[in-house]
């Protein structure tokens, strides 16, 4: 397999950081949204953690009308993602688009490990204080495009794709609609 492209972070120390996404911001037309400069590093593995669902202090996102994706550790799991390399400058949109001031994420620095094998460090989020609850319909579908779109194994892409979803039949923003609408242009030629 080819090179990872995560190897030369540590010269660029100053410029960029590594971001490993698990959730939405898997699908690059999402990251992309607020974090222009996300330049595809790897795909990787966060080991002894698992994804759930939930709702912030219980209360149902209204971007995305059902839980959301956070990790909590958990031995023997795995969670894979995509390590995103981004411009420091994109730092403060991430930070916002994740709710970190309001206190819905908080930051946290995590290993993961390239499909090659090595171990590289990333920034990303953790949810606190949540009730588990179902993704919408519409939000796993967005992580399950980011997952194929990418490349994360197989088995893997089958365990999200199992995820059962709410109920939720509503209308979502336009914002997140048009990033269905593209993600599906783009991986299946609609």
């Amino acid at each position: 397999m080819a090179s990872s492209g995560c190897e030369d972070h540590a010269g660029q120390e100053g410029e960029t950081f590594l971001y490993f996404a698990y959730g939405s911001n898997l699908l690059t037309e999402r990251i992309h949204l607020r974090n222009p400069s996300a330049v595809f590093c790897c795909v990787a593995r966060l080991q002894d953690f698992k994804l759930d669902f939930g709702n912030f202090q219980g209360k149902t996102s209204e971007r995305w009308h059902g839980g959301i994706a956070t990790i909590f550790q958990s031995p023997g799991d795995e969670v894979w993602g995509v390590v995103w390399r981004m411009n420091k400058s994109n730092l403060s949109s991430l930070d916002e688009q994740e709710g970190v001031k309001s206190g819905v994420y908080v930051v946290i620095e995590i290993k993961v490990s390239t499909q090659e094998g090595k171990e590289i460090t990333c920034r990303s989020y953790l949810m606190t204080n949540y009730e588990s609850a179902p993704p919408s319909p519409q939000y796993k579908k967005v992580i399950c495009m980011g997952a194929k779109e990418n490349g994360l194994p197989l088995e893997y892409q089958e365990k999200l794709k199992a995820i059962e979803p709410n109920d939720y039949k509503g209308k979502i923003s336009d914002e997140m609609e048009e990033i269905i609408k593209k993600g599906e242009s783009k991986l299946y030629g609609t």
